[in-house]
């Protein structure tokens, strides 16, 4: 029976129209699902027990509600309808098959263009952490999910190497490298592609997504001549840790203890095309034995960056890492492996858990607190709880 005030649908109401995420249907609403599904030509020429719509919902429900099932997420999604009878009769929970099969009629592509369209920066200039010197701070950084032990993952994903058995790890991999807002840890930009692939060579993709008034941060994994005079020509700032080996001559030294220098394409012997950098060296307190910290940057003026800012300043680096920790740990849940059996499945799959992130991202800034794990963690609760609660609500 439905409750007071309350009008049961008309017969011709579909499901679809129905179903509310929280604060996943605020953040994707029902609109521009539609639309980046049509534009990525996979709406469903016939009416179906799981149209795209559906679809896109369940991959993101999947992935707030890592580790429940197929069905039980299904049965989330309708958990809040109150009027059970009618909507028994016209749409059952969907078989774990049923699901697999509309998954794979999707594809990732919508949850791709779901992505580009929706996370941006969303950092203010009021945001503290966000910004150094009216330069937004953002960082690079990868990490590898295990995905489902099969022969397709196996065949496109590969598996890392391991010191025990067969040598080979007990999953495939697929390998994620993001682009975050250090202030927000909002991701903006991302690539996926096999564990064979490097996270640096995934990493040029991402750089056309800077933009003038950022100011990138990377470790040392990342510099390399190509890399950093493409990152440059973005028009973005970049401050990269270099290697300890790096041989960087002084061509003139600052006052502030940092020097201008010039790196160079390992193929050019005659060093005859280098490009400008200033050099910050510093050591980390009781980590002395450690070695001097190098930091290259494009900003060349000491009175725009003194070095004592920009070496407290790397560190901000480190909050990239708290974005992946947050999406592995706290969002898939440790040591879950993902569920997808094949390639475009994972792809779908991981760009579901950076939309879930995003959006709970958003709540945590709408709740006023500070980017770190523990608003994450209560954020992510909250619109876990938020999802059989208001799914009767239409969007």
């Amino acid at each position: 029976m439905p409750r007071a005030g309350q009008v049961k649908p008309p017969v011709e109401e579909r499901l679809s129209d129905r179903i509310a995420l929280g604060v996943l249907t605020r953040v994707f609403p029902a609109e521009l699902v539609d639309e980046v599904v049509a534009e990525t030509g996979r709406g469903e020429k016939r009416n179906r027990l799981l149209p795209a719509r559906v679809t896109v919902y369940f991959v993101l429900a999947m992935c707030l509600f890592s580790g429940q099932a197929y069905e039980e997420v299904a049965r989330l999604l309708v958990e809040g309808l109150a009027w059970s009878r009618r909507w028994r009769g016209s749409w059952e929970v969907p078989t774990t098959g049923a699901i697999s099969r509309a998954r794979a009629r999707l594809g990732p592509e919508p949850l791709r263009a779901l992505f580009a369209r929706v996370c941006r920066p969303v950092a203010t200039p009021e945001t503290i952490g966000a910004w150094y010197r009216g330069r937004r701070l953002v960082a690079v950084d990868g990490t590898t999910l295990d995905v489902a032990d099969t022969e397709d993952n196996d065949a496109f994903f590969g598996r890392p190497g391991s010191g025990r058995g067969d040598k080979k790890s007990a999953f495939p991999q697929v390998r994620l490298v993001v682009l975050a807002e250090c202030g927000t840890h909002a991701v903006f930009a991302a690539a996926t592609g096999p564990c064979t692939v490097a996270e640096t060579q995934l990493a040029d993709s991402l750089l056309p997504q800077l933009q003038p008034g950022m100011l990138l941060l990377a470790d040392r994994n990342f510099p390399g001549y190509d890399r950093w005079k493409a990152a440059a020509a973005t028009g973005a700032d970049l401050l990269w840790r270099v290697k300890s080996d790096a041989v960087l001559v002084v061509r003139e030294q600052y006052a502030d203890g940092s020097y201008l220098s010039e790196i160079y394409a390992a193929r050019d012997k005659r060093r005859a095309h280098g490009q400008l950098v200033r050099v910050v060296e510093y050591t980390v307190a009781g980590h002395e034995e450690a070695g001097p910290v190098r930091l290259i940057t494009t900003i060349l003026d000491p009175e725009q960056a003194p070095a004592a800012e920009l070496a407290a300043l790397y560190h901000e680096r480190w909050e990239v890492e708290g974005v992946l920790d947050e999406i592995k740990v706290h969002q898939r849940g440790p040591d879950v492996v993902l569920r997808s059996r094949y390639p475009d499945g994972v792809e779908q799959e991981v760009y579901g858990f950076l939309l879930v992130h995003h959006a709970v991202r958003q709540a945590a800034d709408r709740a006023g607190t500070d980017p770190d794990r523990p608003s994450f963690t209560r954020s992510l609760r909250v619109v876990r709880r938020q999802v059989p609660a208001q799914a009767a609500f239409s969007p």
